[in-house]
């Protein structure tokens, strides 16, 4: 080989390539960089240019939403922190809410002290949320608000939640449900901080339902001013507000009345049935009140209970045991006894001390619960067995001690009443035959004695403008001459007219007024037969003057009045025994009579086993008004029995059904009492009657208008029986002459 010196050339392995690879590789020239082009962009659719648009408005309208949104939202912000802040400056310290009633309360005590009735709107006194009974917050908080402790004064989760009920029956969402909070509720109570001013409301009771009107823009003011109360007070003082402003029924205002009021004890000692059922009388306080519906309060209780063991409150054992045992009345409140008898002593206290006044009044009364109650079983008792249902005829009784404090009052047939009509002090009618004794008691003050006869017969008067009057006996025939214990047992017209005409109707007239009787009376000779008007009360105070001994009595049933928490009485007792009307032996004298009305007369259904009665009975003409009115050594008793209209009663006379009236009361009122002799003198006590001449000096009492009778006088010894009786009819001959 030419040109390599004969050698051979190296060997060179020969370059492999892929099979991606070009068997020769050209070498790259290096390239300038080109421009990127644009991707070409879809040319769009002509259809959505309304996309475009709708899109765009919503987007404007949700800028211009937004913008305006959150500004309006600061300017709210800072209105209501305004106004807030405006509402925290206004409220006032927190003690002068606690009370802010105009007008103060009256609570009534029996004799022995303790609480029978309530006047006016109570204040129990205050109470905190740290003092009260744990049950008793734990109920409200359950039952009104249970996220009380976690809201700022609003809970939105109950206003939505209201506001769904609302719709949900057919109501708008404002209206029923609010879902208001405690706090929102203490606003209202508060009248969102308007104070009462007189002038502008016509009473109190204006304003506070003024208050009570829910409207969009109160809502409205609720907001900022919860938000105050909160921050001013803090939650336990908004709370203690709440419990001292809310109204609960019977007249209670907060829950330390209304607790003392219905069960007798303080707020702060109330177990979980008892919280309960206070708390239930938010809801509606007249009708959950226990006093108008046990029942129905009970059941009432029985929810807030359920709600306190939902939200842990009360375990299932404490649930249980509540439930088992109801919440029960005070013995005061249930008996709700001595209504009429406590709107009697309010009507008799100054007004600016009783309906109208200002403080808190504390009234110590004459009241005896166990009478009073006693009283009002008797009433219903007789009412339930021996009157037809459908009668409409109404009745009263006053049970009183012998000097005139009353112990016993029922105005009418429902007892369990506050401001009704009181037939025992309002209702005057005619007294019918227990206006006799007034008639003898003139005679047996004047000399006569029980002993002494009169005429039983037919009996002509001559009156003034009127012409001749004839007075009937109830029971036909006549008797004759007959003493005047007899003349008065059994009720013989005839003979008690010619009494009053002996004596003469002035003197009856002024005994009767003595003795107590008010009213207007009859000014002819009617008067002895009782055609003139009173009232129970008066009636039954005038028996109280014959059993004390023959002096007035002016009944009372204040002892005294005094401010709460004062211990100096304003006013005492009024009333009570006056001066002498009769002597001591003329009274002891008419009780012997009296009681032989019950003995063997017309009241022989108002005996009793145990102990002496007397009384009398009274029937008016037409059977209008039907009476007895009795007592024994304790006690005074009156009953009336009629139709408010004044129709006359259907088979009732005074021995009748208010005689039995009088038992049934006093049966139960004496029971496991000490017996107490009537203070009377028998006839056997006295000489016999006696006539001497022709002369009114002890003999029987003639048919004249005006005779005057002379004192008793002994007769001679000696003088035959025979001899005496042809004297006293020659003069009764004698005496009809005149």
């Amino acid at each position: 080989m030419s040109g390599s010196g004969g050698r051979k050339p190296p060997l060179v392995a020969e370059r492999r390539f892929t099979a991606a690879e070009p068997a020769k590789a050209k070498r790259r020239k290096p390239q300038s960089p080109k421009p990127k082009r644009r991707k070409a962009t879809p040319k769009r659719s002509r259809a959505s240019w309304p996309i475009r648009l709708v899109t765009g408005f919503v987007s404007l309208v949700w800028r211009i939403a937004w913008g305006f949104g959150w500004r309006l939202a600061a300017m709210g912000a800072i209105v209501l922190g305004l106004a807030t802040f405006y509402f925290y400056a206004q409220l006032p310290p927190l003690e002068t809410l606690i009370d802010a009633r105009t007008k103060g309360s009256v609570t009534l005590l029996d004799r022995d002290g303790r609480v029978f009735a309530w006047r006016g709107e109570t204040f129990g006194g205050q109470i905190t949320a740290d003092t009260v009974s744990p049950h008793l917050k734990n109920a409200i908080i359950a039952t009104e608000d249970k996220r009380y402790y976690t809201h700022l004064g609003i809970s939105p989760r109950g206003i939505a939640s209201a506001i769904r009920i609302n719709l949900r029956e057919g109501r708008g969402p404002f209206e029923g449900n609010g879902g208001s909070t405690i706090t929102q509720q203490v606003a209202k109570l508060i009248c969102l901080g308007e104070p009462y001013d007189p002038k502008t409301w016509k009473s109190e009771a204006d304003y506070e339902a003024d208050c009570r009107v829910t409207s969009k823009w109160r809502k409205i003011k609720e907001v900022p001013f919860s938000f105050a109360m909160e921050a001013k007070y803090g939650k336990d003082s908004v709370l203690t507000l709440y419990l001292n402003r809310a109204y609960l029924g019977a007249g209670a205002r907060g829950f330390e009345a209304a607790s003392q009021r219905y069960f007798g004890k303080s707020a702060n000692e109330v177990n979980a049935g008892e919280a309960a059922m206070l708390a239930g009388l938010l809801k509606a306080p007249t009708r959950y009140a226990p006093t108008a519906d046990l029942e129905r309060s009970q059941a009432r209780a029985s929810v807030v209970l359920s709600l306190m063991r939902d939200q842990g409150y009360l375990t299932d054992t404490q649930y249980r045991e509540s439930l088992d045992k109801p919440a029960q009345l005070s013995p005061a409140a249930e008996a709700k006894a001595g209504g009429y008898f406590a709107d009697w002593v309010m009507d008799s206290g100054p007004a600016f001390l009783t309906q109208d006044t200002t403080e808190d009044v504390v009234i110590h009364t004459t009241l005896d619960q166990r009478i009073q109650k006693q009283a009002e079983e008797a009433l219903a008792y007789v009412f339930d067995t021996k009157v037809k249902a459908d009668s409409k005829a109404q009745a009263a009784i006053v049970v009183m001690s012998a000097d005139g404090a009353v112990r016993a009052m029922v105005g009418g047939r429902k007892t369990k009443v506050a401001g009704a009509f009181n037939r025992a002090t309002q209702a005057l009618r005619q007294t019918g035959s227990t206006f006799k004794p007034f008639v003898y008691a003139a005679a047996l003050d004047m000399g006569y004695t029980m002993n002494s006869l009169v005429e039983d017969a037919p009996v002509t008067l001559y009156v003034k403008g009127s012409g001749e009057w004839s007075p009937k006996n109830y029971d036909p025939g006549y008797r004759g001459y007959i003493p005047l214990s007899d003349a008065l047992a059994n009720s013989v017209n005839t003979a008690t007219v010619r009494v009053s005409q002996a004596v003469g109707l002035e003197a009856v007239r002024q005994v009767a007024s003595d003795f107590g009787i008010q009213s207007d009376l009859a000014a002819g000779p009617a008067i002895a037969l009782g055609a003139s008007e009173s009232t129970l009360l008066e009636m039954t105070g005038a028996y109280a003057g014959i059993l004390n001994g023959g002096s007035s009595v002016r009944p009372y049933g204040l002892i005294e009045l005094r401010i709460q928490g004062d211990d100096t009485p304003l006013i005492g007792q009024e009333g009570g025994m006056g001066e002498r009307v009769i002597s001591n032996d003329a009274a002891r004298q008419l009780v012997y009579m009296m009681s032989q009305v019950v003995e063997r007369g017309t009241g022989r259904r108002a005996r009793l086993e145990d102990r002496p009665v007397a009384g009398k009975t009274g029937t008016t003409q037409g059977a209008r008004d039907a009476w007895f009115i009795g007592f024994t050594g304790n006690y005074v008793t009156g009953v009336w029995m009629g139709n408010d209209d004044n129709t006359p009663l259907t088979g009732v006379t005074g021995g009748g059904l208010p005689t039995e009236i009088w038992h049934e009361v006093m049966a139960r009122v004496e029971r496991d009492q000490p017996v107490t002799p009537l203070p009377m003198t028998r006839p056997e006590e006295l000489p016999a009657p006696q006539w001497e001449g022709q002369s009114y000096e002890t003999g029987p009492l003639a048919q004249t208008e005006n005779p005057l009778p002379q004192p008793q006088r002994t007769q001679p010894q000696g003088r035959d029986p025979a001899e005496q009786l042809l004297l006293n009819v020659l003069g009764a001959i004698l005496g009809n002459r005149n």
